[in-house]
């Protein structure tokens, strides 16, 4: 069986056979390396793999997860800030909105987005660069979204 050569979500290719999924393991053992790199962008980290990979998200939950970027990146708002914020809107004893995707219900983009940034890039620009690489794909994914959707 051929394994596919680029991701069907964010369109990423894939080079030495390095999947979406393990740039995303890669940048989370980084930050299992180096804490202060998951107390500095955790939070972008998973928002922006999730976002580029919308089947991860139930439609509201994409929905939910774009507006969380827009808070992050031009509002500035903290980790806190936002959970503070959101507190009882996710709390699962209160919602009655999924966050995840199931195979009858996942997000996506009509048309789908060409992405100028996925996890290969901030992989392939290291360790040393993590952080502002992370917050880097975070402003790239912010303003595909604001021009496309």
């Amino acid at each position: 069986m051929e394994v596919p050569q680029k991701c069907a979500e964010c369109g990423t290719a894939w080079t030495n056979r390095q999947t979406c999924e393990d740039c995303f393991q890669q940048m989370l053992f980084w930050e299992a390396d180096y804490p202060a790199y998951g107390a500095e962008v955790h939070h972008l980290l998973v928002l922006c793999y999730h976002l580029q990979h919308p089947s991860l998200y139930s439609p509201v939950g994409l929905k939910a997860a774009k507006q969380l970027l827009l808070e992050f990146v031009e509002q500035r708002a903290s980790p806190a800030e936002v959970r503070q914020r959101y507190q009882a809107r996710v709390d699962s004893s209160q919602r009655d909105w999924k966050i995840t995707g199931t195979p009858a219900a996942h997000g996506s983009y009509d048309p789908p987005i060409q992405w100028t940034m996925t996890a290969s890039d901030v992989v392939a620009g290291g360790a040393e660069n993590y952080c502002d690489n992370v917050r880097l794909w975070a402003r790239a994914i912010n303003e595909r979204l604001k021009t496309t959707q």
